[in-house]
């Protein structure tokens, strides 16, 4: 899983999640050449390593002993982590939503990953507990329709949009749009808070903390679900029921494309060629966590931009941990924290491999990315889940 020796990053993972469905064990080797997979030596596995362009290398069982044997030495910032599991994926996302909307539906279909769709019903109706991993499609948990309002207004699909959000909270028993996504949103963080692994990008990463902090308060202006919002709302906000934010500031203006202060967007000064963000480095013996999550053939990424692009650090709670950073400016790109006896991941930005991604704009084509150390950090979080759990220090 290094630069050099993996023609397709991306489509590894995938072979990962296929022979663990196979109720076959992976050893992932932390740091080890990228974070190369150890798989067993059987020819159904070579076979489907050929078919989908993955390189792979046939070692000797002495070969690899030795291998695991240096990994463990207390000198080597490495550790083998033993897959058990192939974890069951759910992504959050409206039934019309197409999968290049979303870079990790892409990505999923791209590395042939199975998953399935949830939306509101299902979420309510608990159908996350057949599930051990999230992924939040780039949602509005706060009911202002993504903020679109000042460029979008007039637009079919927006008006659509709105039309439809509004039918399904009224048939799920909601007098707005932003109660039935305070609703939601609880929902998920319970999800969470049980055992589960949730990950988001984009906006549906400060949208869904706001809505936490929120709960039973109205800062949606009129414009949005037809009356105004509580008078002095801001000092209301309940920053203790977040995950992974504090002290933050809401945009009031509903013409502006912001949700809040925890947004980097417009502040950040950072040309096109010069937006990278690091990852941090962790000991893989003794957080094999983070490290797991950073795993990469590189440890500087391209940046990219979203809605939410990235985190504001002084924003950000001290127990959640920062994975990667945009040193220029010292904004937080990734994230990490535990929410009870589960995990959430949050990731700044729209798609790896689109800087700028507008309304409208065309799909990206993932097999001219088959490399691309952006995505790869998507499909760590995909197979965390399925390493083997350590019991947690009390």
């Amino acid at each position: 899983m290094d630069a050099e020796n993996q023609k397709n990053h991306l489509k590894a993972y995938g072979i990962t999640y296929w022979v663990l469905n196979k109720q076959l064990k992976v050893k992932w080797l932390l740091n080890y050449k990228g974070g190369a997979f150890l798989l067993p030596d059987n020819e159904l596995i070579k076979k489907e390593c050929q078919v989908r362009g993955v390189s792979f290398e046939v070692i000797s069982n002495s070969t690899a002993e030795n291998i695991l044997q240096d990994i463990s030495s207390p000198s080597k910032n490495m550790e083998a982590v033993v897959l058990e599991k192939a974890p069951k994926i759910a992504v959050y996302t409206p039934k019309s939503k197409l999968p290049w909307d979303d870079a990790v539906t892409m990505v999923l279909k791209y590395a042939e990953i199975p998953y399935e769709t949830v939306y509101d019903e299902e979420v309510l109706n608990d159908g996350l507990l057949l599930f051990d991993w999230l992924h939040l499609h780039h949602e509005d948990f706060t009911g202002q329709y993504g903020k679109f309002y000042g460029s979008y207004r007039a637009s079919s699909w927006y008006i659509q949009a709105k039309k439809e959000a509004e039918a399904l909270a009224k048939n799920l028993g909601y007098n707005k749009v932003s109660e039935e996504k305070s609703a939601v949103a609880l929902k998920i963080r319970d999800y969470v808070v049980g055992g589960g692994f949730m990950f988001a990008m984009c906006s549906a990463t400060d949208s869904f903390d706001i809505a936490l902090s929120a709960e039973g308060i109205d800062i949606c202006e009129p414009m949005f679900d037809g009356d105004g919002a509580d008078p002095g709302y801001q000092n209301k906000i309940d920053y203790t029921k977040t995950m992974a934010f504090k002290n933050y500031t809401l945009e009031r203006n509903p013409l502006v494309y912001e949700f809040s202060s925890i947004d980097m967007t417009r502040k950040r000064r950072i040309e096109k060629n010069t937006d990278y963000f690091s990852l941090m480095e962790f000991s893989a013996k003794w957080d094999p966590i983070p490290t797991m999550l950073c795993q990469n053939h590189t440890a500087l990424v391209k940046g990219f931009m979203g809605q939410t692009t990235s985190f504001a650090r002084e924003e950000i709670k001290s127990n959640v941990l920062v994975l990667g950073e945009t040193k220029i400016n010292g904004e937080a790109k990734y994230i990490h924290g535990i929410k009870g006896k589960g995990f959430f991941t949050f990731y700044g930005g729209h798609d790896p491999e689109d800087y700028q991604h507008k309304v409208g704009d065309p799909k990206t084509e993932l097999d001219l990315h088959a490399t691309s150390p952006g995505y790869r950090l998507i499909l760590n979080n995909i197979l965390f889940p399925a390493a083997k759990k350590k019991k947690q220090k009390t």
